[in-house]
């Protein structure tokens, strides 16, 4: 159940970053990946600034997935 829920916390905090960071959509299985990553990300960040209830998971992960989504495109040179 672990790792359903980290999926589909990943797949939301991804489309809330991509969103908010208005790079367009990656796909389900491209925001599931920005926002399992960006959930790491956004923890060495924040830590548990947000708290650690499903939606603090999801703000924390979409913040991570943000500062990704923004590392891609500075170092890819395009609009991710």
């Amino acid at each position: 159940m672990g790792i359903l829920w980290t999926l589909i916390i990943g797949a939301v905090a991804g489309w809330l970053g991509a969103q908010i960071f208005k790079g367009g959509s990656l796909g389900l299985i491209g925001n599931i990946i920005v926002g399992i990553i960006g959930g790491f990300i956004g923890y060495f960040l924040l830590g548990t600034l947000f708290g650690t209830a499903i939606i603090g998971q999801i703000l924390t992960g979409a913040v991570g997935a943000i500062v990704l989504l923004a590392i891609i495109n500075l170092l890819s040179g395009r609009r991710v």
